[in-house]
């Protein structure tokens, strides 16, 4: 039965780099083929699949967060040490990395 299975995926995903690529190659030819016959000869299904696939713009990279209060941050971390979820150890270490020491 492992064997059937890993037959069965290995058979997926060399079908699906194969349609990978047959789609890279079929975009790659029909662009040229738009270049050499110029404007008039354009394929308008072509045109519109090239348009569909562009790649996507890249994300807005993430706005910097706010600097944080250290003094609600030592009084979150207090709490939390109080009620038993933070060792001493770990209170230690975070309140000094809280104050860059």
């Amino acid at each position: 039965m492992p064997g059937l299975i890993r037959g069965v995926a290995r058979t997926a995903a060399i079908a699906g780099t194969a349609t990978a690529v047959s789609n890279r190659v079929s975009r790659r030819q029909a662009s040229r083929w738009a270049e050499q016959d110029g404007p008039q000869y354009a394929n308008p299904r072509a045109d519109m699949a090239q348009q569909q696939y562009q790649e996507p713009a890249p994300a807005a990279p993430a706005p910097a967060a706010a600097a944080a209060d250290p003094i609600a941050q030592l009084k979150e971390l207090g709490e939390l040490h109080q009620s038993g979820v933070l060792t001493d150890e770990e209170f230690a270490a975070q309140k000094a990395k809280i104050l860059g020491s």
